[in-house]
């Protein structure tokens, strides 16, 4: 009883941790996308972190085949 018990909040604990660091990534790449769109791109900067918010890896990988400018 008290084994079972100690494994669900463990399991509980390590998605509680999982869950934090997918969020921790996601926030970190809209972040970086912004501040990179201000300085590399002609398109709005906040659009782009919109889209990355949005969709996260589809909306970083638009983001690099699409936003930014070649030069």
């Amino acid at each position: 009883m008290v084994s079972s018990l100690l494994l669900q909040s463990a399991a509980g604990g390590i998605a509680l941790l999982f869950g934090l660091l997918v969020l921790l990534v996601t926030l970190a790449m809209i972040v970086w996308t912004y501040s990179d769109a201000q300085k590399n791109s002609s398109h709005p900067a906040f659009l782009w972190a919109i889209v990355v918010f949005l969709a996260p890896l589809l909306g970083l990988v638009l983001y690099l085949i699409l936003g930014r400018d070649r030069v």
